[in-house]
C-alpha cells in the first residue's frame, strides 16, 4: 500500500460528534482527511485541515466520488434526532460498503451499546449475542451483520464500540443534554439512573480508533472490539464528578438532581423525543459494563484521560464553564515565545 493512499481516510458524518473528532485526530496523526457534507457552506473558512466535498450519504455516487483514494471510510454519519432510522441507516451503509468494495478501504463504524438485550448484562464482551430491546437497536445490529457479510467477501471493516459519548465537541448526547444544560451554569448535575453505566470521552473513543488503523495489517477482515471507556459503577459518579469540577473551578458545588422519568413516562405518548428515551430507559435501570480484553491485547492499553479531567474540558466546551486561563508563567512564555 502507498503511502498517500495508506494515509487517506473519508469521514462521512465529519461535521458531527464521533466523525469529527475522528477527523481531528486523524489530521493531527499525519491522515490526509476527506469530509463529505450536504452543503459546503457550512463549513466553508473552517481551518481545520479537512478537505471539504460536497455530497449526501444517501447517494452512492458522491460517496464512491468522495472515497477514491482513501484507504479507510469512517461511517459515523446518523439521522439527525433519532428520526427516520429505518429509512436512512441501512442506505447509507450499503452505500459505504459498494464505494469500501470498489475502492478497497477499510470501513470504520462507530458502535453502540444498543445492540444488546437484558440476557447478557452486566459483562459484555466482542462475541456477546446480539438480541436488542428497541428499534434503534436492531438497526445497529443489522448494520454489523451486514458488515460481517460484506468482510467475508473482501470489504474489511473495524467496529469499536463504546458507551455514552461525553467531550467538548460530542454534538448531542445524554451529557450535553440530560446532565447538564448545554451554554448554561451548572446550577444541578443531573444523574439519569441507579445502575452502573458505561461511558466514553469522545477523543479517547477517536484516539482508539486511529490507533487501530495504524494496525490496520494486524486486524482481521472484520474486527470488533470493546471499550471500557469510564465505568460509573454507582450510576451517580458521573454526576459527582461534574460537582466536583464546577466546585474547583467556581467555588460553588451544584446540587445532584434525579433525571425527570416519571415526566418522561408520562408525556412518551405525545412527544417523540420522550418515546424515543423511554426506549432506552433499560440502559439505565440495569448496569451493562464492556470489557475490553481485546482491545488491550492489541493495543497493550487502552486511551483513558481521567474522569474528571475529561468533564472539565467538555464542560467547557459545552459553554457550562468558562475556558481555563493560562497562568501568569504560562502567559509571560508565551508572550516571549
Amino acid at each position: 500500500m502507498d503511502t498517500q493512499h495508506g494515509k487517506t481516510a473519508l469521514v462521512l458524518g465529519a461535521t458531527g460528534g464521533i466523525g469529527g473528532e475522528v477527523a481531528r485526530q486523524l489530521r493531527r496523526a499525519g491522515w490526509r482527511v476527506k469530509g463529505l457534507v450536504r452543503q459546503l457552506n457550512r463549513v466553508t473558512g473552517r481551518d481545520d485541515g479537512i478537505e471539504w466535498l460536497e455530497g449526501d450519504a444517501m447517494n452512492a455516487a458522491d460517496v464512491l466520488r468522495a472515497a477514491q483514494g482513501a484507504s479507510a471510510i469512517v461511517h459515523a454519519v446518523n439521522p439527525p434526532a433519532y428520526q427516520r432510522w429505518g429509512e436512512l441507516v441501512l442506505p447509507m451503509m450499503a452505500n459505504t460498503i459498494a464505494a469500501a468494495r470498489v475502492t478497497g478501504a477499510r470501513i470504520v463504524l462507530p458502535g453502540t451499546v444498543y445492540n444488546y438485550g437484558t440476557e447478557v448484562f452486566p459483562l459484555v464482551a466482542e462475541d456477546a449475542p446480539q438480541h436488542p430491546h428497541t428499534r434503534k437497536g436492531a438497526v445497529r445490529v443489522a448494520l454489523e451483520q451486514r458488515l460481517e457479510a460484506a468482510a467475508r467477501d473482501g470489504v474489511r471493516s473495524l467496529v469499536v464500540r463504546a458507551g455514552d459519548f461525553f467531550g467538548p465537541q460530542a454534538g448531542n448526547s445524554w451529557f450535553s443534554q440530560g446532565v447538564v444544560k448545554r451554554g448554561q451554569p451548572v446550577r444541578a448535575a443531573v444523574q439519569p439512573g441507579a445502575a452502573g453505566h458505561a461511558w466514553a470521552y469522545l477523543p479517547d473513543v477517536a484516539r482508539t480508533m486511529v490507533l487501530l488503523l495504524e494496525r490496520e495489517a494486524t486486524l482481521p477482515a472484520f474486527a470488533r472490539f470493546h471499550m471500557a471507556g469510564h465505568w460509573d459503577a454507582t450510576g451517580a459518579q458521573m454526576a459527582e464528578s461534574v460537582q466536583r469540577v464546577v466546585l474547583a473551578e467556581t467555588g460553588r458545588a451544584p446540587r445532584i438532581a434525579r433525571f425527570p422519568w416519571p415526566v418522561v413516562t408520562l408525556l412518551a405518548p405525545v412527544v417523540r423525543i420522550f418515546r424515543e428515551l423511554k426506549e432506552m430507559r433499560y440502559l439505565w435501570q440495569q448496569p451493562l459494563q464492556l470489557r475490553n480484553e481485546a482491545l488491550v491485547a492489541v493495543l497493550g492499553a487502552e486511551p483513558h484521560t481521567p474522569l474528571d479531567d475529561a468533564v472539565r474540558e467538555t464542560l467547557i466546551g459545552l459553554g457550562c464553564l468558562p475556558p481555563a486561563q493560562p497562568s501568569a508563567r504560562q502567559a509571560s512564555t508565551q508572550a516571549h515565545a
